[in-house]
């Protein structure tokens, strides 16, 4: 019954994740009357595969300097089977957190208000959001707001498609809870490796995770703005409707 009562949760996050994606392209169609072209298929799998080696690499560059830092040690392996079985609910996290932040605040502000003011108010939202997790902090948001809110708004701006940030984020939480088992914004993850972090919180994250961390901070804030460069040389930029 336990087993079942999993895989059923497991079915559920990825039935829900197909709800969202639906719920969003019924919306952009009926409502706004347009083709959804942030969801376009053509460039999705190269996209959603470049989201998914940054999201991945950041991650091992922040918890590759802290375990050189003896912040982090790993203690014993839960196997595969325990890293595999996270992934379905990060899938939700990923698709369900960019479509809403990315797809609908962003964009929307954007529109009206221009890529820089849209860029400060849905970092600054997307961190204090975070604050509704278990053990979050002022200084969590801040984080969040400062490494991911920059970074995954500044993705959408690249390519102004969610495949790019969608990979990014779920490679990011999937590295950091499936393989590396810290706590993902406060949440626990039982994932690949047994492991623990060690440490003042503004150098490990403390409870709340790596990505509460000061090495996250400077790794994740150096590549949003890299890409937020990207985006300014592509001429991707919107200007607020007072310039037009």
């Amino acid at each position: 019954m336990f087993v079942a009562d999993k895989s059923l949760k497991r079915f559920g996050a990825l039935l829900l994740t197909a709800i969202v994606l639906g719920a969003y392209y019924s919306y952009v169609r009926v409502v706004e009357k347009r083709p959804v072209l942030e969801l376009s298929g053509p460039r999705m799998p190269r996209e959603l595969g470049a989201g998914l080696l940054l999201g991945a690499l950041l991650f091992c560059m922040t918890i590759g300097l802290l375990a050189a830092l003896g912040v982090y040690q790993v203690t014993g392996s839960n196997g595969a089977a325990a890293m595999l079985v996270t992934v379905p609910a990060f899938i939700l996290s990923a698709v369900l957190e960019e479509v809403v932040m990315r797809g609908v605040v962003f964009r929307l502000l954007e529109q009206s208000l221009g890529s820089w003011i849209a860029l400060a108010i849905s970092a600054a939202i997307f961190g204090l959001l975070h604050l509704l997790n278990p053990g979050a902090t002022l200084l969590n948001a801040g984080a969040v707001m400062v490494e991911a809110g920059i970074l995954l708004a500044a993705a959408y701006m690249v390519t102004r498609r969610l495949w790019f940030c969608i990979g990014i984020h779920f490679a990011w939480n999937f590295t950091e809870g499936g393989i590396f088992s810290a706590a993902v914004s406060g949440g626990h993850t039982q994932g690949l490796l047994q492991s623990k972090l060690t440490g003042p919180d503004w150098l490990s994250g403390g409870a709340f995770g790596a990505e509460g961390s000061l090495v996250a901070i400077a790794i994740c804030t150096a590549a949003g703005a890299l890409l937020v460069a990207r985006a300014v040389r592509k001429g991707n930029i919107v200007q607020p409707f007072w310039s037009a």
